[in-house]
């Protein structure tokens, strides 16, 4: 999942270079960067929560 979220990031990103539109490219670059943002900061402060979680329902079917 992570590596097909990769591959896509990395293709979108050949596009956007490949672009005539200056203005635009900036736009999705910057996007591009505020949706990093949000996944790490969801990762880092939910991390925790759901590896507890997991561990709970570990612990349930033994």
């Amino acid at each position: 999942m992570f590596l097909t979220f990769m591959m896509k990031l990395y293709l979108q990103l050949q596009l956007l270079f490949h672009r005539k539109e200056g203005a635009t490219a900036i736009e999705y670059v910057i996007l591009v960067a505020v949706i990093a943002l949000v996944v790490l900061a969801a990762g880092k402060l939910l991390g925790p929560q759901i590896a507890a979680m997991f561990a709970k329902v570990g612990a349930a079917l033994t």
